[in-house]
Formats: C-alpha cells, structure tokens, sequence
C-alpha cells in the first residue's frame, strides 16, 4: 500500500498571516520588560539564592486574618449544606440556586475592594476559598476563578478608570457574572494571528468574530474581549482589551461545550456580529491589550494552583482511608512499599504545593516583590504535580479508582469520585497557558538578563556595530556574573543552620542543596546560550527542563520556609519538618535526572522522528486499525458574520 501524501491543513482565510519572527515579537512586546521589584525566582535562575527574600516567611495582617476566616466559615457551611457535587456532575450543570446562593455569599467579589462592595480579601483568603469551594465541586472553583482572577474585575482593578470602576464593579462584586475572551478557533497561544476586529465608529467600536473556550461566556453578564482594533488616522491599533455587555446585540453563543472533565462548567462559542461598544468601555490605551492580559494573570494563575492544593488534600485524605482498610496479602495495602510510595508522595507534594502558593499569594498581597515568574511556577508545578497525585489516588484505588461514583453508590459502596478528580484535574495542564506554553514563558524570563546584555550579539537583524557595543557590555556583565557561580554558602556545612533545630528533622543541607543547584543552573543555562545563540529558542526540551529544575528548587526553598514558619509557629513543626524532608528528598531525585537530560536526550533524534512523521513515512504504522473519528473539518469556520444558531446565552438570574 502506498503512503498518501501529507498535506498541512489550512488556516481559515480570515486569519491574520504572521511569520514565526512577528508572532514572537508581539509576544515580546506585550511582556513586563523592567524589574522594578526583587523577584526570588528570578535570581534563583541567575544563580543567586535569595533566602532572605522569602524568610522569614511574610504574614498577613491580623485584621485580614479575622476577615478571611471568618468569610471561610461561611463559605465552609454553604459548601457542606448547598452544593451537591455528584449532582453537578450528574446533570453537567451548577444549578441556578446555588450560583445564586454564592452572590448573597459575596463570593463573586471575594477579590474586590469593600467600597466596590466586595469582601476585599487578601489574595491568600482567596486562594484558600477556592481551594475549599473546589473540592465540594471544582466546577464551581472554576466558576468563581474565571470571573475574578482573569475575568473583568481583575483587568479593571489594575488598569481601568475610575468611571469603569465605579460603573461595573459594584455589579461584579454582587450580581453579574464575567468571562475572559481571547481564545479563537485558530488561535490559542499565539496572539499575533488574532482575527476578532474592533473597527473604530465614531465614539463606539464595531466587534466583529468568533471566540473559542469562553468559560463563563454562556452565563455572564459582562465580558472582557480581546480584539483588533485596525491602525488608522487618530488610532494607533493593536490587540485591545473592552468590556462589553454579554447580552448587547449581535452577540450569540452558538454553542455550550463539553468536556472530559468539568462537566458542570459554563464554557461556550461567542460570535461578534457588528456589536457597538462605547470608547469609553476600552480598558486603557489601544494596543495594550496583550499587556493587560499577561499583567493580569501574573497573580490570577494562583488561583489553578490553590484548586490544584485542595485536590491534594482531598487526594491525601481518601488514600489515607481507603489504604487503612483495604488489606492484600495480610496487611494494610499503605504498609506495602509499592502503595506507600505514592502515599508518601501525594502527602509531601501538598504539603509542598500548599507553601509555594501559600508564600506567593502573601508575597502578592505584600507587594514588595515581583512575582510574576513565582506565579507562573506555581501554576506550572501545581497543574502538572495536581494530575500525578490524581492519578496516584486511581492506582491506589484500583478497580474502584476507574469506577465511577455513583456506580460505586449502587452497589453498597461508598461513592469516591476519583475518576472524576483525574478528569477534572486534566485541564490545569491546558487552563491558563498550558505546561508547553508555560516553560516557554518562564524560560524567556529566566534568560532576560542575558538577553538584555546579550541579546543583540545573537539577533541576525542587527548591524555590527550593535553587536560589538552589546559585546562590550556582555564581557563587563559576565566578569562580574561568572566568578559568583563558582562557589557559594551552600558549599559551607555550617549554612542556614537555623533550619536545624535541635530534636527537628534537618533541612538546612536541602537549602544547601538548592544554592547548590541554582548555581549550577545558571551555568548550564550560559553554557547552552554560548554553544547554540541564536538558535537557542528552538531547544524547547532543554528550556523545559531548565524550567522545571527552577521549579523544583522554588518549591524546595518554599516548602522548607513554610515547615520553619510551622515550627516557630508551634504549629504541627515536627510533622511540617518530615514533609518537608520527604519532599525535598524526592525532589532531589527528580532535580539531578533533569540535570541529567539537560545533555543526554533524544531531542534530535525525536525532531527526526517528527519530520518523518509529518511527511507520511510511517504511515505503514497507522494500518490495522478503524479510525471513530467524525467528519469535518480541524478547525471550525470562524468567517465573521451574522449568526445562523440559537442562542443559548442563559444569565442567571
């Protein structure tokens, strides 16, 4: 039989056509270029470790304490009396009257300042509620995240005026439900191609196009759209941001979609059709849309991960049960080593997740560092970490993990929704920049400061004479940097010896272990800018790891940090000291076989792999099977016009 040939689908016409160097450059226009605050992280990939930027570790003011708690008293009573999350997933639906018992809870302006009439809590409280309110139903988690952490109260805190404070806050903190739409059917991660125009019209914009994935977008009151605003006389253009009223005309939602998991969430297809929006509902200046966004969701992406803790907790709590009682070959099955291994790591990884988004969210409320790649590790260890110990928690259960809840109910068992839990849990992976996305953001932050000394040594389109200023400045940078790469307080037995008290597990070594590594990463990272340059965005595997080294070593630091803030605390100190142990100790493993593949990898074979794939060599390998698949096209038509569907928009009321 012979290979059909290989054809690349194509883009819908209306899509903007970019080239892959114009696309990175609207993403590297809309990013945070300057460091006007310390960043922990930052320095830790530039191989300084800064404990004295997270310890002692920060803590909230007493008055948002008592505020937070008690708000999480009440949220706890609704959560145990109010929401049925089997129902939720039974019916792929959050009924009316609970979203309705949420309003009079406050809990849509959890985040919003008290004169907005908002509960103003601090981002910890926040993170906590949702950590709470996620496990009786992580649709309902979702829910309440998408409307504040990215949704329009977030974007207006930060960048809006005082008249669209004053105009739309007080809704949102109360009645009106919001969604983020940026996503289209052809554009996910890269922006630069974003088709959804916004004509200027007189003192009004015309909206027109299709938006994909707009979780809240079949119930919300109030959007916040991203679109292109065309560059004309008096309009310098770009991507902008607007907030548009969900039920102005010309908007359909075409479609409610449904997932694998999160079957009660509100997520649909929103269609533009010639929708008039005031001037005076664009959020800041033309063409700082992109910005807006990424500024927005430096600390909204805290909030997946506080959801990722509660799963944890939930994970930890059902395993610790159920391998109590379930008993193979004698004994308990968490007394076997193969069971108590995914045990021990379920309970050291949350508590470790607990204290990086715990410290970030506080160093967030703190405003006195920069957080933006904290945040973006914390979103990118809890999605990935959140989906092992789902996975675990199924393993552990066995036959009863893949079996659904309510299948368990009737048949005289008790109803464990794990399989849900891991299908819930597998979009964090996606949500909010997926992991790819996510190691690509965080490596262009890691790499800044070579760049910016660097950078136009590497760039093909600058002059000589460019590259040998940008070469003066490299050799005065890297004198000063290398030699403090060499040796450093980790390498002293005596350091951090406050995090070995006496009758306490010793956690100062991992401390050193982490000065250690930073060093060490920031070395590999300059060694492989030096060997590739140019073409050093193209290695997405070595960035990943690099990465994910970072990410391990921040959660280290954070966990140790938390487990001396326990202990001074008098608070469960011994027991925080063993997680932290465990969970450093683990983490090590995982460190040093990053390290390892840094340099021993298939990359280049797996690129060989891919091209052979993509022009139909192997083909041969896809014979001997049927393909369920329907018909259609990959990407749907997202043409811009008039609406052919019913509309299945439905605000809660």
């Amino acid at each position: 039989m012979s290979a059909p040939s290989a054809q690349r689908p194509s883009a819908p016409q209306h899509t903007p056509k970019v080239s892959e160097r114009e696309a990175r450059q609207v993403a590297e226009d809309a990013r945070e270029r300057d460091w006007h605050k310390p960043s922990f992280a930052k320095e830790l990939f530039l191989g300084r470790f800064r404990l004295d930027l997270i310890h002692p570790h920060p803590l909230p003011a007493g008055e948002d304490v008592r505020r937070g708690e008690e708000f999480l008293a009440r949220m706890r009573e609704f959560c145990e009396t109010r929401i049925d999350g089997a129902l939720i997933e039974r019916e792929a639906r959050i009924p009316d009257e609970v979203v309705n018992g949420l309003k009079e809870l406050g809990a849509l302006g959890m985040k919003i300042d008290v004169k907005y009439g908002g509960l103003g809590l601090t981002q910890v409280y926040y993170n906590k509620a949702l950590a709470l309110v996620g496990s009786a139903s992580p649709a309902i988690g979702a829910l309440l995240s998408a409307h504040q952490s990215i949704g329009v109260p977030q974007p207006l805190k930060i960048f809006g005026s005082q008249e669209q404070k004053d105009t739309f806050l007080p809704r949102l903190a109360r009645t009106d439900i919001s969604a983020f739409l940026l996503t289209e059917p052809d554009v996910g991660s890269d922006p630069a191609r974003l088709a959804t125009s916004a004509v200027p019209d007189g003192t009004d914009y015309v909206l027109d196009g299709v938006k994909l994935w707009t979780t809240n977008g079949v119930v919300a009151d109030l959007l916040v759209v991203m679109a292109r605003v065309p560059k004309s006389e008096g309009h310098q253009g770009g991507i902008t941001a607007f907030v548009v009223e969900a039920d102005a005309p010309g908007i359909t939602v075409e479609n409610r979609n449904a997932f694998m998991g999160l079957r009660g969430l509100e997520n649909g297809v929103t269609r533009f059709h010639r929708v008039r929006v005031p001037a005076a509902n664009r959020i800041g200046p033309e063409g700082a849309g992109l910005k807006i966004a990424l500024t927005t969701l430096n600390t909204g992406r805290l909030s997946l991960p506080a959801m990722c803790v509660g799963s944890g907790k939930w994970c930890l709590k059902i395993a610790r049960e159920w391998s109590a009682v379930r008993e193979q070959w004698g004994r308990p099955v968490a007394r076997h080593e193969a069971v108590g291994s995914k045990i021990s790591f379920i309970a050291a990884t949350t508590f470790a997740l607990e204290a990086v988004v715990d410290l970030a969210s506080q160093m967030a409320d703190e405003n006195r560092n920069d957080i933006r790649i904290e945040a973006a590790l914390a979103k990118l260890l809890g999605s990935e970490m959140g989906c092992l110990m789902a996975d675990e928690l199924v393993q552990i259960r066995g036959g009863r993990g893949f079996e659904t809840a309510d299948s368990l109910a009737a048949r005289g068992e008790r109803a464990v929704p794990a399989e849900q839990m891991l299908r819930d849990m597998r979009i964090n992976r996606i949500f909010e920049g997926s992991t790819e996305i996510m190691h690509l953001l965080i490596a262009r932050e890691a790499v800044d400061a070579h760049l910016k000394v660097a950078g136009d040594i590497i760039d093909p389109d600058k002059p000589l004479s460019a590259k040998a200023r940008a070469g003066a400045n490299a050799a005065g940078f890297y004198a000063r940097w290398l030699p403090r790469l060499v040796a450093g307080p980790g390498q002293l037995p005596g350091t951090y010896g406050e995090f070995h008290p006496a009758g306490h597990t010793d956690l100062s070594g991992h401390l050193r272990y982490v000065e250690r590594s930073s060093r060490k990463l920031a070395r590999s990272t300059f060694y492989a800018m030096s060997r590739w340059q140019g073409r050093m965005e193209t290695k997405q595997g070595f960035l990943g790891r690099i990465v994910d080294i970072g990410a391990e070593l921040f959660a280290m630091s954070a966990a140790c940090v938390r487990a001396e803030l326990l202990r001074t605390g008098d608070d469960h100190g011994r027991e925080a000291y063993q997680l932290a142990d465990a969970f450093c100790r683990q983490s090590r493993v995982r460190v040093e076989e990053l390290f390892t593949r840094l340099w021993s990898n298939t990359d280049d074979l797996d690129r060989r792999v891919v091209d052979g794939v993509l022009s139909g060599t192997y083909t041969w390998l896809e014979e001997g099977i049927v393909d369920p698949s329907g018909e259609g096209p990959w990407i749907a038509d997202a043409t811009p016009g008039p609406s052919t569907r019913e509309n299945v928009h439905r605000p809660i009321r």
